[in-house]
């Protein structure tokens, strides 16, 4: 294909794309400087947003929160992926049939997924967990407070993001290990090497780039978690598990102030956050891509 119609065909989804992200990036940009009435244009103020915005220990926790869900969401969905990717990578017939059924919870919308899974924690609505915890240690646990507590309610929700979650990642680190090289892994059993030095020293390193972009694309999907939370977390204002999402939304469009110049200069903080959490993993696959 020649370059000028290489050109053609590509620019105008690419024109269309910078128009959806450039503009409301702007828009967003120029709002964090302005004190911003709805209905009414806004009035230039300076750094003041970001300073009250730093100054907000609700932010500290939001970003700790989120941050902490983020490292801990990906790290199990990349142990718990890969393991599952081996598994169905091993299958015949079935495999076309297992991976319908893992893909189920990623295929759903999340807020519906999110409220189905609560009623597995709600005894209002069968509380099947609770029943099993209870039955299992004869009523020591009692009924968890779930959605109020802070440590079981950020339980439940790791729980269901890592639900949610798990079969993309599977997904992708199954692709990897279809293209890993049948001659490498067969002169690595020549070799010698046991299954699990297989998979550190050959398949692992093969897929490198694959892994790397799972990572990125769970932390940019967990950083921006929302939906799951309205249903899970409806008290994270007083428990402490307010994501950064959440909180620019109440900020910005839920609370009697609803200050949206306050919201845009968050969502420019959690943009660079965004950055730099995924410099390790741009880094990495540009390695890969260069290699």
């Amino acid at each position: 294909m020649k370059r000028r119609q290489f050109w053609a065909l590509v620019a105008p989804s690419v024109v269309v794309m910078f128009g959806f992200m450039l503009v409301p990036l702007y828009r967003t940009l120029r709002w964090s400087f302005e004190k911003v009435n709805y209905g009414e244009a806004g009035s230039f103020i300076g750094w003041a947003n970001y300073r009250t915005a730093l100054s907000d220990p609700r932010l500290g926790h939001a970003v700790a929160f989120t941050v902490a869900l983020t490292v801990t969401v990906g790290a199990v969905c990349i142990v718990l992926g890969y393991i599952l990717a081996t598994l169905v990578n091993r299958l015949g017939r079935m495999r076309p049939f297992v991976l319908g059924i893992l893909l189920i919870s990623y295929v759903s919308p999340q807020v519906v997924g999110a409220v189905a899974f609560s009623w597995l924690f709600d005894s209002n609505f069968g509380g099947i967990v609770n029943y099993l915890l209870n039955a299992v240690s004869g009523g020591a646990f009692g009924e968890p407070l779930w959605f109020t507590a802070t440590w079981p309610n950020r339980l439940i929700i790791g729980l269901n993001i890592i639900w949610f979650m798990l079969p993309f990642a599977m997904l992708l680190i199954l692709a990897g290990l279809q293209g890993v090289s049948a001659e490498m892994m067969e002169a690595a059993e020549i070799d010698g090497a046991s299954p699990l030095q297989r998979h550190l020293f050959v398949i692992i390193p093969s897929i490198r780039g694959v892994l790397g972009f799972v990572v990125l694309i769970l932390t940019m999907d967990v950083i921006r978690v929302f939906d799951s939370l309205i249903p899970l977390a409806p008290q994270s204002l007083t428990n402490g598990n307010e994501s950064l999402m959440v909180y620019i939304y109440r900020i910005a469009f839920s609370e009697a102030s609803r200050n949206l110049g306050l919201g845009s200069a968050v969502s420019v903080l959690t943009i660079i956050l965004i950055l730099i959490l995924l410099f390790p993993s741009i880094r990495s696959i540009v390695k890969e891509a260069r290699a």
